[in-house]
C-alpha cells in the first residue's frame, strides 16, 4: 500500500487539527457525541463500554479497541450493564471529564478529526459508517494505542505535546489497518504497480500537464488498457481523478495558504484564475474567494 498517496489525502482533506478528551467514568455513565462535522474517534483505555446508535446493535468496546466515526454521526457510549445510557452527557469541547457513579470504572480518550465533508477523497468516503478495529488487529496500531494509554493513565512532562502528536498520528494508523484488510477498492490500486505510480505522480505533481496517453506511456500501457485498468480500481477514469484531486488539492490551499487565486491556479494546473474558479465552483458549488472567507470565519475551537 503506497501510503504516500494516503497520507497525501489525509492532510489535503484535514481542516484544523483535531480535538480530543479525557473521560474517566465511573457506571453508571453516558456520554453522546456526534451530528456535527468530523471524523469521530474513541479509544478504549481501560475498562468496557457499548457503543450505541439509532436503529442499530450495540457495539461491545474493550480496553484496546479503536473506533471511527467517519459520518460524525450521533452515537452514545456507555457503561456495559444496560442497553440505554443513564442521563448522556452531550459533549462539545473540553480536555477531561468525569463522570457516573461509584461503579466499575472505564478510561476513554474521544475526539474528532476535522475534516472537509462537502468534497471528500475516495479513499476517505470510501468508509463505512463505524470503522470498529479490535486492540489485536494491527500491531502497529495497537503499538500507538498503547503509547497513548501510558500517557493517560501516567501524565508526565510534556505529555499534551505527545497525546496530541499521537491523536494526529492515529488517523493514519487506523486508515492503515482498516484498508490492509482487504483487497479491493482503494487498496487495491495503491499496491498495485502501473495504477499506483500512476496515483503518487497525479498526487506529487498535479501541475502538470498530464493526458491519458502520457500517464499510460510512464507505465509501458495502452490507453485503453491503462483507462479501463484506472477506473476499474480508482472508481472513476484517470482526468476524473485527477480534477477532483486538483480541486482537493486547491481547497487545502485555500484553506491554509493566504496566496492569490491566480497563484492558486497555477500550483494545480489552471493557467487562468477564471478556468480554476469555473472548475472549482463546479466542484464544491461556490467561488474559491467565499470558500476561503468561510472557512477564515469558523471558530478554530468549536467541536465539529
Amino acid at each position: 500500500m503506497k501510503l504516500d498517496v494516503l497520507s497525501e489525502a489525509v492532510a489535503a482533506s484535514t481542516t484544523a487539527p483535531a480535538l480530543s478528551v479525557h473521560t474517566h467514568a465511573r457506571a453508571p455513565w453516558g456520554l453522546r457525541f456526534g451530528g456535527r462535522r468530523g471524523f469521530g474517534f474513541h479509544v478504549i483505555v481501560d475498562g468496557e463500554c457499548l457503543l450505541i446508535r439509532d436503529g442499530a446493535q450495540p457495539i461491545v468496546l474493550r480496553a484496546g479497541d479503536v473506533v471511527l466515526i467517519p459520518a460524525g454521526s450521533p452515537h452514545t457510549l456507555a457503561n456495559p450493564a444496560t442497553a440505554e445510557p443513564v442521563d448522556p452527557v452531550v459533549v462539545h469541547r473540553v480536555d477531561r471529564i468525569t463522570i457516573g457513579g461509584d461503579g466499575e470504572e472505564t478510561t476513554l480518550l474521544s475526539g474528532a478529526y476535522r475534516i472537509e465533508q462537502s468534497r471528500r477523497h475516495p479513499l476517505l468516503a470510501d468508509l463505512p459508517e463505524v470503522v470498529h478495529l479490535p486492540s489485536s488487529r494491527e500491531p502497529r496500531l495497537a503499538a500507538a494505542i498503547a503509547l497513548l494509554a501510558n500517557e493517560i493513565r501516567s501524565p508526565g512532562p510534556g505529555g499534551d505535546a505527545i497525546v496530541t502528536a499521537l491523536v494526529e498520528a492515529l488517523l493514519i494508523y487506523i486508515l492503515r489497518a482498516w484498508y490492509g484488510t482487504r483487497a479491493t477498492g482503494w487498496t487495491a490500486a495503491m499496491a498495485d504497480p502501473a495504477i499506483g505510480h500512476s496515483l503518487h505522480r497525479m498526487h506529487a505533481h498535479p501541475a502538470e500537464p498530464w493526458t491519458v496517453d502520457r500517464l499510460a506511456a510512464e507505465i509501458g500501457l495502452a490507453r485503453a488498457t491503462f483507462t479501463r485498468r484506472f477506473t476499474r480500481l480508482v472508481g472513476e477514469p484517470p482526468l476524473t481523478y485527477l480534477t477532483r484531486w486538483r480541486m482537493i488539492t486547491a481547497a487545502r490551499l485555500l484553506r491554509h495558504d493566504h496566496a492569490p487565486l491566480a497563484t492558486i491556479a497555477r500550483q494545480i494546473g489552471y493557467t487562468s484564475e477564471f478556468a480554476f474558479a469555473k472548475a472549482f465552483k463546479r466542484e464544491y458549488g461556490i467561488a474559491p474567494g467565499i470558500y476561503r472567507r468561510n472557512h477564515e470565519s469558523l471558530a478554530d475551537g468549536a467541536w465539529p
